[in-house]
């Protein structure tokens, strides 16, 4: 499969243009030993962890590819984030993976071609790695992987291995009966629903405290999503400029910036694509639940996705080390209370000594900053485990004596409160649940290409029904396991503020682990 391409008005950040394929198990080469599950990951790349030497690896992956008529290089674009550890986790971390020859996180990423003078078929990366498993052993290549797609979570339509994620029904105006639908799951996308849809608001902003009145620093909540767009509630908030070292965290170039652009993929329809407005609508749910909280808001989303997992991995490793400097009171760094991440994938070979722990061990860095990370659990109905989702059972098991914060998953509760909603994922691996279907929040100031199906003029008025994708009024509800990330982050941040130092006061990593833990039992609601 291939994601849609880009309609040419820029050039698009992200995988866009790379040639996504679904892993199907029935079909999928493998080597003995080897039981893979589905996935989707980028026909031309591999990911190798800078946790082993690069070049014996890239030696025996050029001797297989070679035999297949292919070409390995290193991607010199892909950029090398750095964590600053201390000598002593990193000595841990070689101890504990067997194949680990440094200690210090990160990825080097390489491109599969077709080698010059051949005219063999489009590479497979999944093919190259388990002819070279087959050839070399399994233990010759522990360490590298597939980069896979991750996807956003609001709700998805019927496959999530074709779509980017949340639902995706183009005019809520064609169904003709909600009656007649075959699948039950599809009912959380008709208009009224749960679909993205405009709605009004009337109330009144949730009350901030003002600086003046606080006594203690405001929790931070962090967002690593499409980015955020302007919002009379957002601006005074969020902040979406906050970079490492004079270096951008995700995607920067505003051309690009969903929250600001909504239509940049297909036709040139003004059809909002799927993931815009994503970031903005979850900052609104972190401001209803903690309103008190600082928003960083970062964009390593575009907006029909998906995520390269190589990206998201790059983001992660900066968000970690400006929370570690935050922490200890570095210069340039800034404290992150919370991190949410509404995205996830499946790993073909999530409980095998192949599941590569790169992502694992950079997010246990970050909890041990004291950083807690809510994930979203997925919108595939399933039991599946996904990933960074399930890492939360990992979390859980090790507790605060890890020397952590931890790790939260979080499935979608229908707004009755009382039952989980049909799309959601679930399973002993997902921490709780949290309202996340028909959910109000903030939208940016969307006019999209459809038009009310009616519009009379009468009495020297102008009547019309409603415009389906008009969010001029900066209000809309959206469902998916996406949105109960916020609404459980706001919540957890609210429950901290009482219990954060006072401004300007000294902090530590091991008083805000504590801090995470202690504030849970308020926090978590019963599994309904």
């Amino acid at each position: 499969m291939s994601t849609r391409q880009g309609n040419g008005r820029h050039t698009p950040e992200g995988p866009s243009r790379i040639e996504w394929r679904q892993l199907d198990p029935a079909t999928a080469v493998t080597v003995a030993g080897v039981e893979a599950g589905p996935t989707v990951y980028a026909a031309s790349r591999l990911l190798v962890s800078t946790l082993r030497d690069l070049d014996p690896v890239l030696t025996l992956l050029r001797a297989t590819a070679a035999g297949l008529g292919w070409s390995v290089t290193v991607d010199e674009e892909c950029t090398h984030a750095r964590l600053t550890e201390p000598e002593p986790v990193k000595t841990d971390r070689c101890q504990r993976l067997s194949w680990a020859q440094h200690g210090e996180l990160g990825i080097h990423r390489l491109l599969l071609s077709v080698a010059d003078g051949h005219a063999s078929e489009v590479p497979d990366a999944w093919d190259l790695l388990q002819q070279a498993r087959g050839q070399h052993g399994l233990a010759a290549l522990a360490g590298v992987g597939l980069d896979h797609l991750l996807s956003p979570a609001p709700f998805t339509t019927s496959n999530p291995f074709t779509t980017s994620n949340p639902f995706t029904t183009s005019n809520p105006f064609t169904t003709s009966n909600p009656f007649t639908t075959s699948n039950p799951v599809s009912s959380y996308g008709a208009l009224g629903l749960g679909g993205r849809q405009p709605i009004a608001y009337t109330g009144a902003a949730p009350h901030r405290t003002p600086d003046r009145e606080l006594k203690r620093r405001r929790p931070v909540v962090a967002l690593l999503d499409t980015g955020c767009g302007s919002h009379p509630w957002l601006d005074p908030v969020v902040r979406t400029d906050v970079k490492l070292d004079g270096r951008p965290i995700g995607y920067a170039d505003p051309a690009t910036d969903p929250e600001t652009h909504p239509d940049q993929s297909g036709p040139l329809d003004g059809m909002l694509d799927m993931l815009s407005g994503h970031g903005t609508f979850l900052a609104g749910l972190v401001r209803q639940n903690c309103p008190d909280a600082d928003i960083l808001s970062w964009r390593v989303t575009p907006s029909e996705g998906p995520i390269a997992e190589s990206d998201w991995i790059e983001a992660l490793i900066q968000i970690s080390e400006l929370a570690r400097r935050g922490r200890a009171g570095e210069h340039g760094g800034r404290p992150i209370d919370v991190l949410c991440l509404a995205m996830g994938y499946y790993h073909e070979t999530p409980e095998d000594e192949m599941f590569d722990p790169t992502i694992h061990e950079v997010l246990t860095s970050l909890t041990r900053t004291g950083t807690a990370v809510v994930c979203s659990a997925g919108n595939d109905a399933t039991t599946q485990r996904s990933f960074p989702a399930a890492f939360a059972a990992t979390s859980a098991d090790a507790g605060e004596g890890a020397g952590a914060a931890p790790i939260l998953s979080v499935g979608a509760l229908n707004p009755s409160g009382r039952s989980v909603a049909l799309f959601s994922n679930t399973g002993d691996w997902v921490t709780t649940y949290e309202p996340a279907a028909s959910v109000m929040s903030t939208m940016p100031a969307f006019q999209g290409g459809l038009e009310p199906v009616a519009r009379t003029e009468a009495e020297g008025h102008i009547r019309e029904a409603i415009d389906p994708d008009n969010f001029e009024g900066q209000f809309a509800v959206w469902s998916g396991t996406s949105f109960a990330v916020p609404v459980l982050a706001g919540r957890l941040a609210s429950e901290l503020h009482a219990h954060l130092p006072t401004a300007g006061g000294n902090d530590t990593a091991k008083r805000a682990v504590h801090r995470s833990w202690a504030a849970l039992p308020a926090v978590l609601r019963a599994k309904p």
